[in-house]
């Protein structure tokens, strides 16, 4: 099979898997481009399961990644969140979007991946996310059937919590797109009493600014104390503010525009019809991927909503 072919069929599961274990969209797509042109050096004749032959480079190159950054982790200024995965309705047609929106790369989902050490993260995503049997994800990662068996059942009991893919019906998708673009409006209103009726009482607020821009040392929790922190912040800032709306994480969320420059990607974790977890990325070396999205803007402070 020609690399070409293979890259069209195999790089949305493998940009999936190393996203997955990274949280990092710049280093997946790095990671993956590095796997398909090593392939195209080598030649592909002597491989006889190429997918799993690609997982485990994809596996091995992220373990290998993680442990030489793990330092840089232990440093890092404030709350860490993933590189927030952006795209827009004009990327539908891209097959590796509609993989994607399949899978399970929501904010809340990589976050509770971090729980997990990096090779319990490896088993625990080849295992229950992709099927994987023992005997394969054993050769994938170095260690024995037996003890990825339990490295696997270790590292569900850790995350606390069942896993559930994040794979919402079309009614679900609509309705958290319309919660989302309502909270976009009150948030470009500025107005804290607008912004907390879409919070749920014990939401969360978590921002990531790296050291490098303004954020909260450790998240906020409560929705008055969020809405009044968001809406003081927005007031005293002296820019002009834009929002517009987008897929981020596979999720309804919202990009932010400083100056008509990326500050912020903003997505949500809804329950029950409210916001319970907000999720703030501002960390510019988070947004550098990020292009300008072809869709209509929101300003502030003098919204166009409703």
């Amino acid at each position: 099979m020609e690399t070409e072919q293979l890259y069209t069929e195999y790089k949305p599961l493998l940009f999936s898997l190393a996203y997955r274990m990274l949280g990092s969209v710049m280093d997946a797509e790095d990671i993956v481009q590095e796997v398909f042109l090593t392939l195209y050096k080598s030649g592909s004749d002597h491989i006889q399961n190429m997918k799993a032959y690609m997982c485990k480079i994809v596996t091995n190159r992220c373990l290998e990644l993680l442990r030489s950054t793990s330092k840089q982790r232990e440093v890092y200024v404030g709350t860490w969140l993933p590189e927030p995965l952006v795209t827009t309705a004009s990327d539908e047609t891209d097959p590796m979007q509609s993989y994607l929106q399949k899978e399970s790369v929501s904010t809340a989902f990589l976050l509770l991946l971090q729980q997990l050490s990096y090779v319990e993260r490896a088993v625990f995503l080849l295992r229950e996310a992709m099927q994987y049997d023992y005997d394969e994800i054993a050769d994938m990662v170095g260690k024995s059937s037996a003890n990825c068996r339990q490295i696997f059942h270790r590292a569900k009991r850790s995350l606390s919590v069942k896993y559930v893919p994040d794979k919402l019906d079309h009614v679900d998708r609509g309705q958290t797109a319309n919660l989302v673009e309502q909270f976009m409006y009150a948030l470009t209103s500025g107005d804290a009493a607008q912004i907390m009726k879409f919070l749920s009482t014990d939401a969360v607020l978590f921002t990531d600014g790296g050291g490098k821009v303004k954020a909260l040392a450790q998240p906020l929790h409560g929705h008055i104390r969020i809405s009044h922190s968001v809406s003081s912040f927005l007031k005293k800032w002296p820019g002009s503010l834009t929002c517009r709306i987008a897929m981020v994480n596979g999720l309804p969320g919202i990009v932010v525009y400083m100056d008509e420059k990326t500050w912020s990607v903003i997505s949500f974790k809804v329950l029950d019809g409210r916001i319970v977890n907000l999720y703030f990325v501002a960390n510019p070396d988070k947004l550098t991927h990020i292009k300008t999205l072809d869709l209509s803007i929101v300003g502030y402070p003098e919204p166009h909503g409703p």
